[in-house]
């Protein structure tokens, strides 16, 4: 059986896409084997990865891949069960659109503003062509780093109703458990009770995605 592949992407920085990779690739392993390739020069999956202790290990495989991400990704599907792909903030080097070449669904984390949101309107381009070839790529918002005990902002909103491109209804909200995570080396599945919101965020955006 061949594994379910997800491209986390956007082709602007600092968005969040390698705690959204790390950690929905941590949730997706009560479903199954899990394989996290990290695309994107910077390292930042494997940097997590290597993090952790001999102890607390991560729960998840990672590895790393320069270029041929849809043939490596295709290379690891009979041994898995989920695939995610960590890909580069880049349009330009084309391993973005490798990804969404092979993917079921792209998640693309944006922060709660109208201008973060309009500055990942390229992707959607992106997007659209890979449907050309990979009919059936669902490509899904993600607001990450919301405030607690606050809506989006209207012009957030009315911009996400522009965006020709579905938000979930599942959202992260700006919790220092997520960089807690990130700097032991481990998921928020494993942060104990200060991970347990966190933890069912994702479980959410997993459940909407699936």
């Amino acid at each position: 059986m061949s594994a379910r592949i997800f491209s986390i992407a956007n082709q602007k920085g600092g968005t969040g896409k390698t705690t959204l990779s790390m950690n929905f690739a941590a949730g997706l392993v009560k479903q199954g084997r899990v394989l996290v390739i990290d695309a994107d020069p910077q390292g930042s999956a494997s940097q997590w990865s290597s993090l952790s202790s001999d102890d607390k290990p991560f729960p998840v495989s990672v590895i790393s891949v320069g270029g041929q991400l849809a043939r490596e990704a295709e290379r690891f599907a009979k041994d898995y069960d989920f695939i995610v792909l960590d890909c580069p903030p880049t349009l330009e080097t084309g391993v973005m659109q490798s990804a969404l070449q092979v993917s079921e669904a792209v998640l693309i984390p944006v922060l709660p503003s109208p201008v973060d949101l309009w500055a990942s309107i390229r992707i959607a381009e992106a997007i659209e062509h890979a449907k050309l070839r990979n009919r059936q790529l669902k490509p899904y918002i993600v607001v990450n780093q919301l405030e607690p005990r606050s809506a989006l902002s209207t012009a957030m909103k009315e911009a996400l109703e522009e965006f020709d491109i579905p938000a979930l209804q599942s959202g992260i909200r700006r919790r220092a458990v997520y960089r807690n995570a990130a700097v032991d080396g481990v998921s928020v599945y494993c942060m104990g009770k200060r991970g347990e919101m966190a933890a069912k965020e994702i479980d959410d955006i997993i459940e909407e995605v699936l």
